[in-house]
């Protein structure tokens, strides 16, 4: 089987696992109906679509990001759509193989999105509007059920799916 952490020295050194920075990658925000929107007295309807995604940058070290699009409207109209990337720089080296996948698409967004949580809240306050607060995201159930996607033949009962 093919190596999937190339960082992993088997017993060769004790696991590092660190933070190197957390970092805004991108993020932004559109009113398209603004200011006539801002007349409207219902509450909008909110869609939120969250994604993680990673990637090797040097031996050692990778990205995680998680990927955020929140879209209110009102009735047919968009009252404002953000979308933001909040990302971290990790180091790891010498984690288990077994272990790699987990703290890679757990521990890693875990450690990154209360700083998205707070980006997008503050994004929204800035346009006069009451901010939203992300709920909390339960991220080895989102792991499990992209594993489960991924295994062929295993079947995921609905009462586990997460909204991704």
């Amino acid at each position: 089987m093919a190596e999937t952490n190339p960082g992993a020295n088997a017993g060769a050194q004790a696991p590092v696992f660190q933070l190197q920075r957390v970092y805004l990658k991108d993020a932004s925000l559109e009113l398209p109906h603004a200011p006539t929107i801002f007349l409207e007295q219902e509450a909008p309807q909110v869609d939120i679509q969250l994604e993680v995604q990673n990637g090797r940058v040097l031996d050692g070290i990778y990205e995680v990001v998680v990927v955020v699009t929140a879209t209110a409207k009102l009735k047919d109209k968009v009252l404002f759509l953000v979308e933001a990337k909040q990302a971290g720089i990790f180091e790891m080296r010498g984690i288990p193989n077994e272990q790699f996948d987990a703290v890679l698409n757990i521990v890693c967004p875990n450690i990154v999105y209360p700083y998205l949580r707070a980006n997008v809240a503050d994004l929204i306050n800035r346009t006069g509007l009451p901010p939203i607060h992300l709920a909390e995201i339960n991220f080895e159930a989102m792991h499990q059920q992209r594993l489960a996607q991924q295994a062929p033949g295993l079947i995921v009962p609905p009462s586990t799916n997460v909204k991704q």
